[in-house]
């Protein structure tokens, strides 16, 4: 890759890592199913009227849009509400990977072969170690919830995979559509007309900053350029950056949140990128006969991307490997 383009895939990487940290100050603005329904609002529009009409059936919109945006973040934002730390969160969801390859043995016909056996096994025992740490530090529920995203993360992997969209911003920016109404339909259900009411009325400087960057900085600007990083490259060469997400977590958690890092949590990130890449770099093995699984639907899977909850739930109200 030209030096500016690895430049860019690494600025990629600190966006969608950072913006843990920008959700979790969100959380302090916002409840999180409302946070979540106000990122893909302002991610679509007016977003949607500059990138042409889907390129895709709406099928795959529909579906990524499920299980991307209602499931995986609203699933991920509550995790972190009920008290998972930014930095934990952002190293427990790259576990994705191995929900991915598991999806695609099951729905795709892709053999993982035993280098990808051995990185889901040595990711899950990151896993593990995480839990323990996870544990000792904070909310089984948060974990759990996080975990839960990151299953939801691959099922929308796969869909994307099927779906081969040309243009990973168009696709994107469409997928942004299909969870609005249905996230505010929950928050209101689920969080109370009060408690949303009482966060858009305050909304400050701090809290339209939170907005901005999770919706244009991390989902227009970060998937926009992820996928022209595709397009000119392979796909094994764009993709271990994103194993530099956890790294940008982690880190700007711990600068800017004052998260402490445990020796379990540097053993739980060494054990889950170690098998996460193992796992997402190995080729595939060759697609049972039969099987119809195209050319596209091999390509590896995206990345990155959305703690008063240092042990309790809030009370008030406020990445392709692709990432949050």
């Amino acid at each position: 890759m030209r030096p500016v383009h690895t430049a860019l895939a690494v600025l990629v990487a600190a966006v969608w890592g950072v913006n843990f940290v920008v959700i979790e100050i969100g959380l302090d603005h916002f409840p999180p199913l409302l946070l979540s329904a106000l990122r893909f609002l302002v991610a679509a529009l007016p977003a949607v009227f500059f990138v042409g009409r889907p390129k895709v059936a709406w099928k795959w919109i529909a579906g990524v849009g499920i299980a991307l945006g209602i499931a995986k973040f609203g699933l991920l934002f509550t995790g972190m509400d009920a008290g998972m730390p930014a930095g934990l969160s952002s190293l427990v969801l790259q576990i994705q990977a191995v929900f991915t390859a598991v999806l695609a043995a099951v729905l795709l016909r892709e053999r993982p072969g035993r280098v990808r056996v051995a990185g889901m096994a040595v990711a899950l025992a990151g896993i593990a170690v995480a839990a323990v740490d996870g544990g000792t530090s904070g909310p089984v529920l948060g974990f759990t919830l996080v975990v839960a995203a990151a299953a939801c993360w691959g099922v929308s992997n796969v869909l994307t995979r099927k779906a081969s969209p040309p243009d990973a911003l168009n696709f994107m920016v469409w997928v942004c559509t299909v969870p609005v109404l249905p996230l505010l339909a929950l928050s209101l259900l689920l969080e109370g007309p009060d408690r949303d009411l009482a966060a858009l009325r305050s909304l400050d400087w701090s809290a339209a900053g939170v907005i901005v960057y999770v919706a244009w900085v991390s989902t227009v600007f970060g998937f926009g350029a992820w996928g022209y990083l595709l397009r000119r490259y392979p796909a094994s060469s764009v993709a271990p950056f994103s194993l530099l997400v956890p790294v940008f977590g982690m880190s700007s958690a711990a600068l800017v949140l004052g998260e402490e890092v445990s020796a379990l949590r540097w053993l739980a990130a060494v054990l889950l990128v170690g098998g996460v890449a193992l796992t997402s770099l190995a080729p595939p093995r060759a697609a049972a006969p039969g099987a119809g699984v195209t050319a596209a639907s091999r390509r590896p899977a995206g990345a990155g991307a959305g703690p008063a909850r240092r042990g309790t739930p809030r009370t008030s109200g406020a990445g392709a490997r692709r990432p949050v």
